[in-house]
């Protein structure tokens, strides 16, 4: 197999639209019913936090980072990470992860949650958070809601409900 050349680069809003239709092909329509996406609806996410893979000029993947609250605590929630299907496999995901998570802690940020699968994300250090300790607004399993701390205590520091920025104001 020949060796991708790839580029991590800053999402730009030009890409919205190939991210989306990476997205419907990842995920497929269910995706807007999941709690993780009911959280980020409404609220932008960060675009200097925000980054996609391409492989010349084919979006082949893309995480974002989207500000919330964590009690008191500003956190990120990380999400969709993904990847072309055709493209799985090969890395994208890791450098994706790497690159955002680099970001995100030299930008000053000190929690960073997600709903997702432990075996994977756990190589990035993030670990499931402590049964009641945080809440999100509507059903999720407790073995896949993940914490990693950029600054050591941030999750302690973080208590109860899990909302968007939005939320607060109103």
């Amino acid at each position: 197999m020949t060796e991708l050349s790839l580029q991590i680069r800053t999402e730009q809003p030009i890409d919205s639209e190939a991210i989306e239709r990476l997205h419907e092909r990842a995920f497929g329509p269910g995706r807007f019913a999941r709690t993780a996406s009911r959280l980020r609806e409404g609220v932008p996410h960060l675009l200097d936090l925000s980054f996609t893979a391409m492989v010349g000029t084919l979006l082949v993947g893309s995480v974002r980072l989207t500000p919330v609250m964590a009690g008191d605590e500003p956190a990120l929630v990380l999400g969709p990470l993904t990847v072309e299907p055709a493209f799985e496999s090969r890395g994208i995901g890791a450098a994706l992860m790497r690159r955002s998570l680099e970001a995100a802690k030299a930008k000053g940020h000190t929690l960073v949650l997600l709903v997702g699968d432990e075996p994977y994300y756990s190589r990035f250090g993030f670990k499931r958070i402590p049964p009641q300790h945080l809440q999100l607004p509507g059903p999720v399993n407790p073995g896949r809601f993940l914490a990693l701390e950029l600054e050591e205590g941030a999750l302690a520091r973080a208590k109860g409900l899990v909302s968007t920025i939005s939320d607060m104001s109103q």
